[in-house]
């Protein structure tokens, strides 16, 4: 593909740039795929986005270097804090307190597979710090992935609302402590002060961005319509100042973005369908968002001395996320059966992953790749089982609005041919 690229570049000449052209064509491919995979499959959209993704990585695209940086990196921030923000404004805080065991399943699935992961791979001789960092990723369930494939799916029920906020949560505790940790990757300090003050400092910074974000969007929804495109502008535009400012400031730019939807929920906790006046806009980030992930993972280097490591990973974290569950469901509101399928719900790993990856690469050019080395095709592999496994899930529970069947034949009023 660089080869076919070179010969192009040299008789086109795009006002744009040669990599806008390519992402442009790569997006239109994606978006008829993942339309075509549902319609004659009934599988999600995000499985078709990532399918393509992989294999233009596998051929070479050169649209996506890594480690990421520059407008490729704020994109990934950007699409990231959009699904996180729209996430967090899903959770009242007053559920927890008359339903404090959804917290404790939260917190029991998220350590248990962090420590059964550092404990598998330091079994199969991992250093000590990559195994670390691996543990600390492999927390994060993907809100982006699990929220498409309702969307998709029109699922709503008590499964699809545990799994999306049980994700959220754990997207919550890795964000902030990968950031923390990537900083003192190098560090042999390991007194009390020294671990605890990196994670108050994310904490603290991403606090403040995010409550200004909320306070700024609360204020402008006194005079502005929830339901008006410039409310939802508004909201975007705010999003994208607070994830370049939470990055520059050393906090995390989707954790602020969550902070921000959480606290907005309880200052203004009237339902609002922002997404809906902006629905294919921020579709196409977030079909670009999983575009980019597949295709920076299918162009990492492949090392076949991992993919035991890679198989133990996702096999033990796929293992605690459901056991972590299913432990602490007695008085949580489900069923068993229903804690089964949430915790299956909860195997997506994507672009939120991959952010985290990506943050240990650029703090350790010794560490980070041999953390990536492992993460990325675990990344590239549940992106796309993940999502397929989150849809039977949803289908078993019973509560999507329609049936799992291919769309072999064609709607009144549609062209044949």
């Amino acid at each position: 593909m660089n080869e076919v690229m070179a010969i192009w570049a040299e008789w086109v000449r795009p006002s744009a740039g040669l990599p806008t052209v390519q992402w442009s064509l790569l997006l239109a491919l994606a978006a008829a795929v993942g339309h075509l995979l549902q319609r004659y499959s009934g599988l999600p959209k995000v499985v078709g986005y990532s399918i393509v993704g992989t294999l233009a990585g596998l051929a070479g695209f050169s649209g996506a270097a890594w480690p990421l940086q520059g407008v490729a990196l704020f994109l990934l921030e950007l699409g990231v804090a959009v699904v996180l923000f729209e996430s967090g404004g899903r959770i009242a805080l007053r559920w927890f307190r008359h339903n404090p065991m959804v917290l404790l399943q939260s917190l029991l699935e998220s350590v248990l597979t962090a420590v059964a992961v550092y404990y598998v791979l330091r079994w199969f001789d991992v250093r000590a710090s990559v195994a670390e960092g691996v543990a600390l990723i492999a927390m994060a369930a993907s809100p982006a992935v699990l929220s498409r494939v309702v969307m998709d799916t029109r699922a709503a029920g008590p499964v699809t609302e545990r799994a999306l906020v049980l994700s959220t949560l754990s997207t919550f505790y890795a964000l902030t402590l990968v950031a923390a940790r990537a900083g003192t990757l190098h560090r042999e300090d390991t007194t009390l002060f020294g671990t605890l003050y990196p994670v108050a400092v994310v904490l603290g910074i991403s606090f403040v961005v995010g409550a200004l974000v909320a306070l700024a969007m609360r204020t402008a929804l006194r005079f502005m319509s929830p339901a008006s495109e410039n409310t939802s502008i508004l909201l975007v535009a705010l999003i994208a100042a607070g994830t370049a400012l939470a990055a520059h400031f050393g906090g995390s730019a989707p954790l602020a973005a969550l902070i921000g939807g959480l606290m907005l929920k309880q200052l203004h906790p009237r339902p609002w369908a922002w997404h809906r006046q902006l629905g294919t806009a921020v579709s196409l980030l977030t079909m670009m968002m999983f575009v980019l992930v597949s295709v920076v993972a299918a162009k990492a280097d492949w090392n076949p001395g991992v993919v035991g490591l890679v198989f133990a990973l996702v096999i033990t974290r796929s293992a605690c996320k459901i056991l972590g569950v299913e432990i602490a469901n007695w008085g949580s509101g489900t069923s068993w059966r229903q804690a089964f399928w949430v915790g299956c719900a909860m195997s997506p790993m994507s672009s939120i992953a991959l952010l985290l990856v990506s943050q240990f690469v650029s703090s350790s050019m010794s560490l980070g790749p041999r953390i990536a080395s492992i993460t990325l095709p675990a990344i590239l592999m549940m992106e796309i089982l993940g999502a397929i496994i989150a849809t039977f899930a949803i289908y078993r529970a019973g509560e999507s609005a329609k049936p799992w069947e291919p769309h072999d034949t064609f709607a009144p009023g549609e062209l044949r041919g």
